[in-house]
């Protein structure tokens, strides 16, 4: 696109760094990162990180992802390196999808669906609330289920289907994550609190009219266009498995973002859902 910054955009030591540097910048304009918000809704803190505009749309200076980008991959490689947990979230319907994949591919948790007020703050009562699911799901694949009525099969459905979206991602979530991955900080302000107050990092995707100020590590792009998070999160979840296969015995155990006994689960929920319809409809 005319007016993007040509050329060589980095000091780099030798020429397969540069070489790399230039091909990552490609993959993002390609995948659009540079484009911004409207210019009437840019947060003036987002200044730095803005090339200029073009119709009355902001582009964001690909060198400053660019740089966003690497200093947040080195810092994931460390912390997944150490064995601490990553977690990822993003709940926006651009975000969700790539959110649930890269994580899952890494082998750290997620949140992909809604954050649940207190999911670090008030971690013991979420942690409770897991059992809670690990009962259903103990319930659902023994015989006991046949034991309850239709209606009451049909309401355990609902409720293992709801806390199964809200909290199956953060199955894995044992402990305090060293790191926060977010998509848009603006929309998981609530996520972005509860890092604050326990003094959890943070790494964001943030577009032009979002606060810089409320994020340690800021990769400044498109946060809103699926190809642009796609690329990102996948380089993110690159950097943390690089980090893992560091050490031997994390790549050993990559945690799964659901147990082994997740599929049979479902086929019952789907089952019993069809039978409540059923009911229903006659």
């Amino acid at each position: 696109m005319s007016g993007l910054p040509r050329g060589n955009l980095w000091n780099f030591g030798n020429l397969k760094e540069i070489s790399v540097a230039n091909e990552l910048v490609s993959k993002l304009i390609e995948a659009g990162a540079h484009f911004g918000h409207r210019v009437s809704r840019w947060n003036p803190k987002m200044a730095p990180y803005i090339y200029g505009r073009k119709n009355l749309i902001h582009i964001i200076d690909i060198r400053e992802t660019l740089r966003g980008m690497l200093r947040a991959k080195k810092y994931l490689s460390q912390v997944a390196q150490g064995g601490s947990l990553v977690l990822f979230v993003g709940t926006k319907r651009q975000a969700s999808e790539v959110i649930q994949r890269e994580a899952t591919r890494c082998g750290m948790p997620f949140v992909s669906e809604r954050w649940l007020g207190g999911c670090l703050t008030n971690f013991r009562t979420i942690r409770d609330r897991m059992g809670r699911l690990e009962e259903l799901e103990t319930i659902m694949n023994s015989e006991k289920l046949n034991g309850y009525s239709k209606k009451m099969q049909s309401a355990l459905s609902r409720e293992y289907r709801k806390i199964y979206r809200n909290l199956n991602g953060i199955r894995t979530l044992n402990r305090m994550p060293e790191c926060l991955v977010i998509i848009d900080p603006k929309k998981e302000k609530n996520a972005i609190r509860e890092a604050k107050a326990l003094g959890i990092t943070t790494v964001a995707l943030i577009d032009t009219d979002c606060d810089p100020s409320q994020v340690d590590l800021v990769i400044p792009g498109n946060d809103d266009g699926i190809r642009s998070i796609d690329l990102i999160v996948k380089q993110l979840a690159d950097a943390v498995l690089a980090g893992k296969s560091e050490n031997p015995e994390l790549m050993k155990t990559v945690p799964q973002s659901a147990p082994a006994a997740a599929s049979a689960v479902k086929d019952a929920v789907s089952e019993m859902a069809a039978m409540a319809e059923k009911e229903a409809l006659g």
